[in-house]
């Protein structure tokens, strides 16, 4: 299993992790991650090939795969684009401690 670089291209980058190969299918397998314009996608990649054929070979028929997908802007793939959190209006933030305390002191909490 290895992770491999970022190729930067005009305005993204393609990073691959995760590289294997299954044996049971015969295929090069990773995640390969492309962000383009500030939104990120995450592709499950596979590629038939021998195990004989190199990791560059491998890494390059994975990373036109995701091009491919992502272009096409399609299939299966997992998707962050980075946001601002809202204010949450009219509650306070939630206290953990706090909660935790109130739940001890509800009458029938206590062992006998």
């Amino acid at each position: 299993m290895m992770t491999l670089e970022v190729i930067t291209m005009q305005n993204s980058s393609i990073q691959l992790a995760d590289v294997i190969y299954n044996p049971a299918e015969q295929t090069f397998e990773a995640l390969v991650t492309v962000n383009r314009d500030g939104v990120t996608r995450t592709y499950p990649c596979a590629i038939n090939a021998p195990i004989t054929m190199t990791f560059e070979q491998a890494a390059q028929g994975l990373r036109k795969q995701a091009e491919r997908r992502d272009a096409k802007g399609g299939g299966m793939y997992s998707e962050q684009v980075l946001r601002a959190a809202k204010q949450r209006a009219g509650r306070p933030r939630f206290d953990p401690r706090r909660w935790l305390e109130s739940l001890v002191a509800l009458p029938g909490n206590r062992a006998a």
